[in-house]
């Protein structure tokens, strides 16, 4: 050997081998191989002052119990498996929890999304008070521009003019705020018989 003084032999009685990394024991003080390091492979008679580390769970901050002779590392991961409260496996949180109150629609959502009118909660496809058929107050909501007759109830018995615009009274008619003076003046003119 080139180097008889580079090393130190392991102080375990089975086993002497000369080891070039050794480590020293913290409580006997003696140098053991990387095999015999641990408290229990070399039978340490300090053990007892210096192994009293208590696991605590990396999810819920609980200390565990060992007991002597058991793997810190497998009580732990026993308790994470039966017994921890923040194991993300055993409570799943309901992300989308927010159902539509539209008819039919069975849509949940992550976000509430309440009408200002109704103050029902929808998804986003139905979220629009046009789109959930909002009946804020007494008279439902409808699209602007669109009367709220169909054209078989817009046809009165007796009318010399079926179809025809002047079928339909202006008053049941809903028109784009824009177009109101316009429409209005027109319609009333109408319903006039000018």
């Amino acid at each position: 050997m080139e180097f008889p003084d580079l090393g130190k032999h392991c102080s375990e009685k089975t086993c002497k081998q000369l080891d070039f990394l050794p480590v020293k024991c913290d409580a006997c003080k003696q140098d053991f191989c990387k095999d015999h390091f641990t408290y229990a492979a070399h039978k340490c008679p300090f053990a007892f002052q210096k192994d009293v580390h208590v696991p605590v769970c990396p999810l819920c901050n609980t200390p565990i119990p060992v007991k002597k002779g058991q793997i810190p590392d497998v009580v732990v991961g026993d308790h994470i498996d039966r017994d921890c409260d923040s194991h993300p496996g055993k409570k799943k949180e309901k992300i989308f929890t927010y159902r539509c109150s539209k008819e039919g629609c069975k849509k949940k959502e992550m976000l509430q999304m309440s009408c200002a009118q109704c103050h029902g909660n929808f998804c986003i496809q139905h979220r629009h008070p046009l789109d959930h058929s909002c009946r804020h107050g007494s008279r439902p909501t409808i699209k602007a521009g669109c009367s709220p007759v169909t054209a078989s109830e817009s046809k009165p018995s007796g009318d010399p003019h079926p179809g025809s615009w002047r079928a339909v009274p202006a008053t049941q008619v809903l028109v784009h705020p824009a177009h109101v003076n316009a429409v209005t003046s027109v319609w009333g003119a109408a319903a006039l018989g000018w």
